[in-house]
């Protein structure tokens, strides 16, 4: 498993760049990792979207679909494909530093 560092901590991730320990994640982590996953400006739309991805996820142990998550963020799959070109449900985990969610390629 390879190291990156964010925020000056080294947290290990797996080959497509996820958290294998996703209590190593602190917020001010998250411009580094959207920007290596080409995001940048990072808006507070996004933010909203990370916050709640990683609120699902501890509340339910995994990372919504893109579906739930359009239902349950009040942010609209249209504009989370606007947000997150490649993937929004992968990418906003990914940022989130929680594991890829299922169903995700």
């Amino acid at each position: 498993m390879p190291n990156v560092t964010y925020a000056g901590t080294q947290v290990s991730v797996n080959d497509e760049g996820f958290f294998t320990d996703p209590g190593q994640w602190r917020e001010d982590m998250t411009p580094e990792i959207a920007r290596e996953a080409d995001i940048d400006p990072l808006t507070e739309q996004h933010l909203r979207v990370v916050k709640h991805v990683r609120h699902e996820y501890e509340e339910k142990g995994s990372g919504p679909t893109v579906r739930a998550l359009g239902k349950s963020s009040g942010v609209s799959v249209k504009e989370l494909y606007e947000l997150f070109p490649k993937g929004p449900a992968k990418l906003a985990a990914r940022i989130a530093g929680i594991p890829k969610p299922r169903g995700c390629i």
